[in-house]
């Protein structure tokens, strides 16, 4: 690792206010400055490794994943807040889960949630502002909120209980992004009881999901959503999920399934607003699809342009704009080695823009993602992660923007003033504010 160049821990602290607010643009300049991979120092032992080199996190994310586990950012510090579940558990514990859970996002099982998926987004679409601008990012953050919420409990009324699970989620998002960045404040966190204050917060959110899920419990109606193939899974012993279990892998679901859609969604509307001939191209293809007639799944399939629209958006913006392991055992690659318990960050927000791959890094080109082009880039493509851990709702959170799209775009024409998008990375990539114009058609 001493072949890597260093950057010293003062230029860090230098940068400390910078960093908090949105630590992107320090990165950008570093790798411009020092190249694809480079070491911070933060004590003797202590070194982060960040890199966009798309090599490196192929061997990380996928040749040598089992070397490589998820540090304690998420095993600890997140787990503490949304409990133990498949994003925050490492080792035979996550692959016990991920076997057992896998089966319920299988295209088929998904297949029956689209027309709960459908209702919903044409129920929360009905809230635009069809004569104004509206920001956007709200509506499709409660928007892709109540979609997870019915896929998980559908025909049950819980908007107020939801209401609270999405304000305890952000509200504890919001303290953990400033644990991360600003660690050396962690003592005055605990000693100020801010912390425990969120913790309750967590342990709210657990109850009233535990509440939930036993009313289910006592009920025994199948309805196939997502709660019910959860209560259905059972171990490779053939025994069922504890209920402290249940609730955490039900919290995660809520957590990072509706983040990144709302994230990706607020892009892809905002760069396609920005282009006229994207646009027309997407409304051309949506004017043969009646999405209430026949089978969704199929038309869907025929959406092969829109689907590219948002793999695009989420080149420029990937949801998951960063993805942390620490090696598990001494590794190397290249010319140089990994010690065990070497932390590393992989940088996917970069790699998605380098120009080395990606030609016109900063234009968005649906086009980059025809079939025969996709293939090529799939070394260097991780929206939803890569690898064994990739995100188990990628198509759960494709089929939903797909939708999403399809509704609002059949129904309105869309525009923006705004030049650029101004982006917040907390756990995944948000933008600040989307506003768009909106013209019915």
């Amino acid at each position: 690792m001493h072949k890597l160049p260093t950057i010293s821990k003062f230029q860090v602290y230098r940068n400390t206010l910078k960093i908090l607010k949105n630590p992107l643009p320090f990165h950008r300049k570093n790798y411009e400055k020092y190249g694809d991979t480079f070491v911070i120092p933060l004590s003797k032992k202590e070194r982060v490794i960040f890199t966009r080199d798309a090599k490196l996190t192929k061997h990380v994310l996928q040749t040598q994943h089992k070397r490589y586990y998820k540090s304690r950012l998420q095993t600890v510090d997140l787990a503490k807040y949304v409990g133990h579940g498949l994003l925050t558990s490492n080792g035979e514990s996550w692959r016990a889960h991920r076997r057992m859970i896998q089966p319920a996002f299988h295209k088929k099982k998904l297949q029956g949630l689209l027309h709960i998926m459908l209702t919903v987004i044409e129920d929360e679409v009905k809230r635009i502002d069809g004569n104004g601008t509206q920001d956007i990012f709200p509506l499709m953050h409660d928007l892709a909120f109540q979609v997870v919420a019915k896929s998980l409990f559908s025909g049950s009324n819980l908007r107020e209980q939801m209401s609270r699970l999405q304000d305890i989620t952000q509200t504890n998002q919001r303290m953990l992004i400033r644990e991360m960045r600003q660690p050396y404040l962690n003592w005055w966190f605990r000693w100020s009881g801010k912390i425990k204050k969120h913790l309750k917060y967590a342990k709210e959110a657990q109850d009233l999901l535990q509440e939930i899920i036993k009313e289910r419990q006592k009920d025994h109606s199948e309805r196939d959503d997502l709660l019910d193939m959860l209560l259905r899974a059972r171990y490779e012993d053939g025994s069922k999920m504890q209920m402290q279990q249940l609730i955490d892998e039900v919290l995660i679901l809520f957590i990072a399934g509706h983040e990144t859609s709302a994230n990706a969604l607020s892009f892809a509307l905002f760069l396609i607003a920005k282009n006229p001939d994207v646009q027309e191209k997407l409304q051309t293809e949506l004017k043969d699809i009646h999405l209430h007639e026949g089978d969704i799944m199929e038309q869907l399939g025929k959406l092969i342009y829109t689907r590219q629209c948002i793999e695009e958006a989420m080149r420029l913006y990937p949801p998951a704009y960063i993805i942390d392991r620490v090696v598990t055992e001494d590794d190397s690659f290249a010319d140089y080695n990994l010690p065990k318990g070497t932390f590393v960050l992989l940088s996917i927000y970069e790699l998605h823009r380098l120009e080395a791959i990606w030609e016109s890094p900063e234009e968005f080109k649906p086009e980059r993602f025809q079939t025969d082009v996709k293939k090529q880039k799939s070394d260097y493509y991780y929206p939803f992660g890569g690898g064994p851990r990739m995100c188990i709702g990628n198509n759960f959170a494709m089929y939903e923007m797909i939708l999403t799209i399809a509704v609002i775009l059949k129904k309105y024409k869309i525009a923006t003033d705004l030049e650029a998008i101004a982006v917040n990375p907390l756990i995944s990539l948000k933008p600040e504010t989307v506003p768009l114009k909106f013209q019915k058609i």
